[in-house]
């Protein structure tokens, strides 16, 4: 069983993800901390409090502070046109949820759990890395504790969707993705090279809902206006870019990886760039060396992925 802590900024394939994770039989969801990236930090939090309550997921919720590692930087310009005014695809959430958010901050809440489940925890982290940065800068040991690092983010030999040269998750925090990636423990980075090749139709997800339900109903509903978005860039369905990072936590053998150290662009018109230096290639001394070598997903069975996703996302409430 997976013990996972879901750092996320919902957002609505966050919310795919998230149930995903919920249903999956071989998945111990212990944690949600929340981030800003594709709302506020008080509007995902809200979020995944009112997933919680509508998929009835037992895990706590803890919120960030909504600051970037950077104290320069002042998160702003929520993406309302993809995941809509309220962060959720404008189905109306409720401005209050009658549920407690958990008395520790997020990145607190994520060194005690590692502390209390030393080796057992994955991070699977789909927003800004801030979180997970701010963590390592209060306990840098619990580098050692934590099983495995998932994040989806970056794009190495694609374009971005920010910039031409960064992926949003990272762009949104640089400082904290490089802290992330540099630091000694296991990190696998799921970005846009393998993420775009996943499309979950409409009829795809119209499958997934005869079979799974009213939770599978509400993420129908969640998911339409991401898939009118996305239909300038894919016919008729939406990328699942979350759920890639937490299918790989099950099947890694679905996926194909590159090993070398890891480090972000900060500043410059490359601010958010994600750059690899791959194993076995030699280069001057330089900004990689005497980092640990993580993974970057280069490929996938896009397919195999999704059949997994619509198989889990569909099991009967």
């Amino acid at each position: 069983m997976h013990k996972v802590i879901f750092d996320t900024d919902p957002g609505i394939d966050d919310a795919m993800a998230l149930l995903f994770l919920h249903h999956h039989p071989d998945i111990d969801l212990i944690g949600i901390t929340t981030v800003f990236g594709n709302a506020s930090v008080e509007t995902t939090t809200r979020n995944a409090l009112f997933l919680k309550r509508e998929w009835d997921i037992a895990a706590p919720v803890a919120r960030g502070d909504g600051k970037a590692f950077n104290p320069m930087r002042n998160p702003v310009d929520w993406p309302v046109m993809i995941h809509g005014q309220d962060g959720l695809g404008n189905i109306d959430v409720p401005e209050t949820i009658d549920l407690p958010v958990d008395p520790m901050p997020a990145h607190r809440f994520i060194i005690d759990t590692v502390r209390k489940n030393p080796g057992e925890v994955t991070l699977i982290a789909v927003g800004r890395m801030s979180n997970l940065a701010f963590a390592l800068k209060e306990d840098p040991e619990i580098a050692t504790l934590v099983k495995q690092v998932i994040i989806m983010g970056g794009a190495f030999d694609v374009p971005g969707n920010i910039t031409p040269a960064a992926e949003a998750n990272i762009h949104g925090d640089p400082e904290a993705a490089d802290v992330v990636m540099t630091a000694p423990w296991k990190v696998t980075v799921v970005g846009l090279d393998v993420t775009m090749k996943t499309v979950m139709t409409r009829t795809l997800l119209n499958e997934i809902v005869a079979k799974g339900g009213v939770r599978a109903q509400l993420l129908s509903d969640i998911s339409q206006l991401y898939i009118d978005f996305y239909g300038r860039h894919v016919k008729d369905g939406m990328v699942v870019h979350d759920s890639c990072a937490c299918v790989y936590l099950v099947a890694p053998e679905f996926f194909t990886t590159r090993s070398g150290p890891i480090r972000v662009v900060s500043g410059g018109i490359a601010e958010g760039q994600t750059i690899q230096k791959p194993d076995g290639r030699a280069f001057p001394p330089g900004n990689w060396d005497d980092f640990p070598s993580q993974h970057a997903c280069t490929g996938i069975d896009a397919d195999a992925v999704l059949d997994l996703i619509a198989r889990t996302l569909a099991r009967a409430a």
